[in-house]
């Protein structure tokens, strides 16, 4: 097994400046929780946030960015929620109209998350209390009632949904539930490409690890870069060579890589003279 005590002893300016990628992205918005702070009440920004995190896969940010404002400006607050939910078509349309395609993997299931979130809220009519009133173990089995949460391990869109729920402001909504364990922290492709490319299992093949191995790995690096608050490395790192509007979203916030802490480590960087 890839060990991370291991790594920081070899590659220590590798992992010192891990560190400062962290320290400098970990306040960028994710593009649900940006979307959901937008909306007037807690309800509505936890409604949607669960909808986002439903829907978010095999999309860049910008795009679920866009589609989550697009569908929020068609049925805006509690329209997705209230009685009568819209018809599928309708939620197809915006869907079309944003992307200026159908092909996409979740298309055919998007008005199924849409009256799964909208059902979910209908049953739980304060969802603030909701939160508040169960552990994260509760939450989490809570959402395998909403359509593609999944039912069993490792259900990542769930884990994600619940740190977007709890984290503190900008990262998440700020909301307390009773205490009891975390979920695995989210394991995005950003944070894999990192552990991959950079981290420590650049000198194996992560893509062969089990998935238990990748999560363990990747919880024991998010503690090491964090150990404050380990979701704050997962956080930042979901944003390694993603794709954003013109290009990774890395370089968006790094001025093209010339501010980037992994600048001289990264074979991905743009080459500044």
């Amino acid at each position: 097994m890839v060990s991370v005590k291991r790594y920081i002893h070899d590659e220590p300016l590798l992992f010192k400046a891990t560190k400062s990628f962290v320290a400098l992205l970990f306040k960028c918005a994710d593009p649900i929780v940006y979307v959901a702070c937008r909306m007037p009440n807690m309800n509505e920004r936890i409604a949607w946030t669960l909808l986002g995190s439903a829907l978010f896969q095999d999309r860049a940010y910008p795009d679920i960015l866009r589609l989550l404002m697009n569908l929020y400006e068609r049925f805006p607050g509690d329209k997705l929620w209230t009685l009568p939910v819209p018809k599928a078509g309708e939620i197809e349309e915006v869907v079309d109209r944003t992307f200026n395609s159908r092909n996409w993997s979740v298309f055919e299931h998007v008005a199924g998350i849409f009256w799964s979130v909208g059902l979910f809220a209908r049953r739980h009519p304060d969802l603030e209390a909701w939160v508040r009133e169960r552990t994260p173990e509760e939450l989490w089995n809570d959402l395998g009632d909403v359509y593609f949460m999944g039912r069993s391990n490792p259900r990542p869109k769930a884990c994600a949904a619940i740190y977007r729920l709890v984290a503190p402001a900008p990262l998440g909504l700020g909301l307390e539930c009773r205490n009891g364990k975390m979920p695995p922290l989210p394991l995005t492709m950003g944070a894999r490409r990192f552990l991959a490319i950079l981290g420590p299992a650049k000198e194996c093949s992560f893509s062969e690890l089990e998935p238990s191995q990748k999560q363990k790995l990747a919880n024991e690096f998010f503690t090491a870069l964090s150990p404050e608050n380990p979701y704050f490395a997962a956080h930042s790192l979901q944003f390694f060579l993603e794709n954003g509007t013109k290009g990774f979203i890395c370089r968006e916030l790094t001025a093209n890589c010339s501010k980037c802490p992994l600048y001289e480590y990264c074979n991905y960087a743009e080459v500044h003279k």
